[in-house]
């Protein structure tokens, strides 16, 4: 007997409906067919162990399996549970009028219990979007794909409660999950605030500038003068998710097999990963792709510490990353494409004794050991960073004022109104948000500069030696900075202060 059961494969963040057919006939055998790994071939140990543990079989007949589209890879062990599933009722153990109308999804136990699979809501997008009634999976991953809606979505601890669904004997319901009202319930603040910042009131003025427009930020100075501390409290000035933004992101945490929170994400990520991260591991790939640490920080922060320390190779595969805002990854027969667009937060010291040209200073290096060591760091990637920032060591009467700094809470009322306005300005622009993703075309559009400005940043360009990706910075950085005030124009104050934050560039800064 032939029959057809229906599971998915995940590809990037997309899913694909793969159609499992199992056929039963004369003959001794079980030969499974259509690019599976390893860990799908050896689910005939499991899906006879499940079977026999839970009174069934698996028929002493010719078991022949295929698992299409043939030319596709099939990879893991959550086909554990469609095999079963399609082998029971090709065998007519169970019934199962109306099993192609479901996805089924889980890796078995030996007991027949189901372990949590990846990628669980893409794979509920997908089945939604073909018109599936339902999807079975194991109970620990319903929450993530009951947020899709219009799909019946059950969630099951073992492989009796798929049978006696279909045999009319079942008590499982549907997961419903109204996924508005819990997304907006929960978009509380981080735990750390800026309040908690004593001083440093210029570096708090451009968190809130990046922030506003999406800026890539560094931040160079003396160890414990509060760049980590700063860095992690960005979070609780960004504008809370959109619901898009949020999808998007929990799709990605899906298919990584990282999803913390139970359901929607309803806080923007904040990755740190450590200076001896790998390149692979940095922008995503391996035999099977993965998405990587740039991916896994899509609409939140990537905040790398000691920025010098990373491997020159892994902070150069970020560069395309950080124009492009995806990063694809081909192999020989496939390519995956992963979304990308992250704020970067990177901090550095200034020298390798971590503190500038002083001779204050505890330990003080020379310009020159100061540039080598700047150097570890090409210049085609600090051009992607828009704003460069001096974090000065806090004075002793700043630390011990008693007096509360402003919180992340009023600094967030301004952000979040600058990003309204310009939501409003790339309305019409499906892959535009806010400043920072601006083209050279939509610069010339948005950033018009009056003859002041324009002499202002001529100045600047030629004694600075900026390259043209700098300028673009700049205009980029003085649109934010006029959108922080609610002004039309771009004006030349706002051109001086955005010039203010490119400290690399400026000659003499290093002592």
């Amino acid at each position: 007997m032939l029959t057809k059961v229906f599971g998915s494969a995940v590809f990037g963040v997309e899913a694909t409906t793969i159609t499992v057919e199992v056929n039963i006939d004369k003959g001794i055998g079980y030969h499974l067919v259509g690019l599976p790994d390893n860990a799908i071939k050896e689910s005939s140990y499991r899906i006879a162990a499940a079977l026999k543990n839970n009174g069934y079989t698996l028929p002493g007949k010719k078991i022949t399996i295929n698992m299409a589209p043939a030319d596709l890879r099939k990879e893991g062990s959550a086909y554990d549970l469609t095999l079963a599933i399609g082998i029971l009722i090709a065998s007519s153990q169970i019934k199962g009028d109306e099993i192609e109308r479901y996805i089924i999804m889980g890796e078995l136990s030996l007991d027949g219990s189901l372990q949590p699979i990846r990628g669980a809501l893409p794979i509920a997008i997908k089945a939604k979007e073909e018109g599936f009634k339902g999807f079975f999976l194991p109970k620990q991953n319903v929450n993530e794909a009951a947020i899709v809606s219009d799909l019946e979505v059950y969630g099951v601890t073992n492989i009796q409660e798929v049978i006696d669904f279909f045999e009319g004997k079942g008590t499982v319901e549907p997961t419903i999950i109204d996924t508005r009202s819990e997304f907006y319930q929960t978009l509380d603040f981080p735990e750390y605030d800026f309040s908690d910042v004593k001083g440093q009131e210029g570096i708090k003025r451009c968190m809130e500038i990046a922030a506003a427009g999406g800026h890539n930020i560094i931040l160079i100075g003396p160890p414990g003068a509060g760049k980590t501390m700063l860095a992690k409290r960005l979070l609780s000035i960004l504008p809370p998710m959109t619901l898009r933004e949020a999808l998007e992101t929990t799709k990605i945490h899906s298919v990584a097999g990282k999803l913390k929170e139970v359901g929607l994400m309803h806080q923007r990520p904040f990755r740190s990963p450590h200076h001896t991260i790998s390149n692979v591991a940095l922008v995503g790939g391996g035999s099977y792709p993965q998405p990587g640490e740039i991916s896994m920080a899509h609409n939140g922060v990537l905040f790398l510490d000691e920025l010098p320390e990373f491997k020159r190779d892994v902070l150069e595969v970020m560069r395309q990353p950080l124009e492009d805002r995806e990063v694809t990854i081909s192999r020989a027969k496939f390519t995956v494409t992963y979304p990308s667009s992250f704020m970067l937060v990177a901090s550095m010291n200034p020298s390798p004794s971590g503190f500038f040209n002083d001779p204050d200073a505890p330990q003080a290096n020379s310009p020159h050991e100061m540039q080598r060591y700047m150097n570890k760091i090409s210049g085609p990637l600090l051009d992607r960073i828009d704003i460069h920032i001096e974090v000065t060591a806090v004075p002793f009467d700043k630390l011990s004022d008693d007096r509360k700094a402003e919180s992340s809470v009023e600094i967030r009322k301004r952000v979040t109104k600058a990003r309204e306005i310009q939501s409003v300005r790339f309305g019409s622009m499906p892959l535009i948000h806010y400043n920072a993703q601006m083209n050279t075309n939509h610069i010339r559009e948005y950033c018009a500069l009056e003859d002041t400005s324009k002499s202002l940043l001529k100045n600047a360009m030629e004694r600075l030696n900026l390259s043209a990706r700098a300028y673009d910075r700049i205009l980029k950085v003085a649109r934010t900075i006029a959108d922080l005030e609610a002004s039309e124009n771009v004006n030349s104050h706002h051109i001086a202060e955005a010039i203010q934050y490119r400290s690399l560039d400026r000659e003499g800064w290093l002592g």
